[in-house]
């Protein structure tokens, strides 16, 4: 009797936990939990969308090559992959700086696409987002030696082709192309046909030539532009205040269109300081060299706005751990729902600017320990605006996609509420 009534003891608080172990998912990774699996996972071949710590997986569209590498030197027409991937020129100019395109597509050829935060893979239906290969920035850049040029037709027939392309896709009519990521860095990439494209999720510098209705904050993506001067590797000194004998440095040119006309302004307004220098010049090798010297033993690097909010100034200052003085009153940065950019560099309107002595005053005025945190802080973050190949942990790419990770949830509930709705927008 007491056998049994042992057993029957047993049999009961085995049939509790294994109860509870159920409701509550504590079972553990055992082979009934497995048996038990269809009682909690959905019956979908299709991934759930964007699952916790997993990377972002990215499928890549295999475009002719006229839309990407053959715009570059060096590719020798065979399938592409890491090995052959031409390297980008290095050119001082436009080229390099809105290179962006080129960084997103290589990190996916890298061992079959995998980096941390986002995974190639080939099956489409297993996607979160769509990647678009098509090197806009650059075609803008190869195609014609300025806007009216009769070359720019090349531009012009690419962006029909490859709208054409994406509008048979099954998976760009699926969601009007929400969830297709699409670099659109230089202010006049694409500049024909954006407006056909305005539901992706665009990569950009910033928004100075976009519509409202276009472009926002909500559904895109700022990226950094790809730094023209060397990284400080070595600023290791241990009285960088007193080495960088200059308060402030800008060398740039100084005729601009838009917010930038706010440069002539300041080139006046700031002559006749013996610890502030500013002077107009142009992207040549030789003056970039001078600029990295400038940045290097200066204490603020001022980015004053250019034909839009932003320019590669900021991020050239960055690398070279001088405090950015950022005059640029619409400007958006990268990452800066992960970045505070107050703990690395000041801000001033336009209006306060051209104040006379107002900005040089207060830069004068900032203590010697508060400098050198934002130093410091510059030196910490760095990593975060290099485009490299082979990528690396936590770089401008990995940032990039994770950024990209986080406009999917917007454009999911975009695109599944607009399955449902049967009055469109309602409220």
């Amino acid at each position: 009797m007491i056998g049994k009534a042992v057993a029957s003891l047993v049999i009961f608080l085995v049939t509790v936990f294994i109860t509870y172990s159920i409701t509550t998912g504590d079972l553990g990774s055992g082979d009934l939990k497995s048996q038990l699996s269809f009682l909690s996972l959905p019956k979908n071949d299709t991934p759930l969308p964007c699952r916790t710590g997993s990377p972002l997986r990215v499928f890549m569209y295999d475009l002719p090559k006229r839309f990407n590498v053959d715009m570059l030197a060096g590719y020798d027409g065979s399938p592409l992959n890491a090995g052959n991937l031409p390297l980008w020129p290095q050119h001082p100019r436009l080229q390099q700086q809105h290179s962006v395109e080129y960084w997103i597509m290589a990190s996916l050829l890298y061992e079959n696409g995998t980096v941390d935060e986002a995974v190639r893979v080939l099956n489409p239906e297993a996607a979160d987002v769509f990647f678009v290969p098509f090197f806009s920035s650059l075609s803008f850049n190869t195609h014609g030696k300025n806007m009216t040029d009769p070359d720019t037709e090349f531009d012009r027939q690419l962006q029909v082709d490859i709208l054409k392309f994406l509008r048979k896709s099954n998976y760009w009519q699926r969601t009007s192309g929400r969830d297709h990521v699409i670099p659109m860095h230089h202010p006049n990439a694409f500049r024909f046909l954006r407006e056909e494209v305005n539901a992706s999720i665009l990569i950009v510098a910033d928004f100075g030539r976009f519509s409202k209705s276009m472009s926002s904050l909500q559904k895109d993506v700022v990226a950094p532009y790809k730094h023209v001067v060397e990284s400080f590797m070595d600023d290791d000194s241990s009285n960088p205040f007193k080495l960088r004998s200059m308060l402030l440095f800008f060398r740039g040119r100084t005729v601009r269109k838009s917010e930038g006309k706010v440069r002539r302004k300041l080139e006046k307004l700031l002559k006749g300081y013996e610890d502030v220098h500013f002077e107009a010049s142009y992207a040549t090798g030789k003056g970039i060299n001078a600029s990295t010297q400038g940045m290097r033993s200066s204490k603020f690097c001022l980015h004053p706005a250019g034909d839009t909010p932003s320019s590669n100034r900021l991020f050239d200052a960055i690398v070279s751990h001088c405090v950015p003085v950022i005059i640029s009153d619409h400007i958006e940065l990268p990452f800066e729902s992960e970045l505070d950019y107050t703990k690395f560099s000041l801000f001033f309107s336009v209006k306060e600017a051209l104040v006379p002595g107002y900005m040089v005053e207060h830069l004068r005025k900032i203590p010697e320990n508060e400098w050198l945190k934002m130093w410091a802080r510059l030196k910490d973050i760095t990593h975060h605006f290099e485009y490299q190949f082979p990528p690396k942990k936590e770089d401008a790419v990995n940032m990039l996609w994770r950024q990209v990770r986080s406009k999917v949830p917007a454009e999911r509930l975009t695109v599944n509420r607009k399955q449902r709705l049967k009055i469109p927008d309602w409220w």
